[in-house]
């Protein structure tokens, strides 16, 4: 499990297509060392610790992991968000994130509100239909909470840190980006029929 707080910005060393996609991603070393196996999000993509040095390490992608997400396009010298899996005892900073992708959105626009950058993110209907205002929605890996919805899209604020630190404030126009809806929105969906609208949630005893 992830919080949506990135802890470095890596860069995509190399990029193998073999029997399977591989990739090598280069850091500024954590103060803890990483461990085999140990799991890490690439852009909010769950992968684990295949081979690692002090500065690096090398990651295998399943080809479903590759057609739901954007790890498949990455070439090297690209950046990418990355943060380690929470352990017991660490800050819970930013929401659940558990690491899977459930769509690719775009983005449509982006801009300037004094200081911070409005997002708005093209998701389609059934993440939108699961997400609601003021609720949490992880872009690229990062939390950020969700500020405007539509029948297809929703808007995100951020504030000019956010986009230094991550590789949002790399993202233009046009640009692809990995989704992954609040878990906790995606169970409710499920259970309560008729969408998940404030009405619904009231109803479930989740507003009160």
């Amino acid at each position: 499990m992830f919080t949506g707080i990135i802890q470095k910005i890596g860069t995509v060393k190399r990029v193998s297509r073999g029997a399977g996609l591989v990739l090598e991603i280069a850091f500024e070393p954590w103060a803890k060392p990483l461990e085999a196996g140990e799991s890490i999000a690439v852009n909010g993509v769950c992968l684990t610790v295949a081979r690692f040095s002090v500065d690096r390490f090398t990651a295998d992608v399943l080809k479903e992991t590759e057609e739901r997400t954007g790890l498949g396009e990455l070439l090297p010298g690209e950046k990418v968000n990355l943060e380690r899996a929470l352990r017991a005892g660490d800050a819970m900073g930013g929401h659940i994130v558990q690491g899977h992708v459930d769509s690719r959105g775009t983005l449509v626009a982006k801009e300037p509100r004094g200081r911070d950058f409005r997002l708005k993110v093209r998701c389609g209907r059934v993440l939108a239909a699961q997400s609601v205002l003021k609720g949490s929605i992880a872009i690229d890996g990062v939390s950020l909470t969700i500020t405007e919805i539509g029948d297809d899209w929703l808007c995100v604020d951020a504030i000019p840190t956010t986009l230094s630190e991550t590789v949002l404030g790399l993202r233009r126009i046009g640009d692809r980006v990995n989704l992954e809806g609040d878990v906790l929105g995606k169970y409710l969906a499920r259970k309560v029929s008729g969408g998940l609208t404030e009405e619904a949630l009231a109803a479930a005893g989740f507003i009160v």
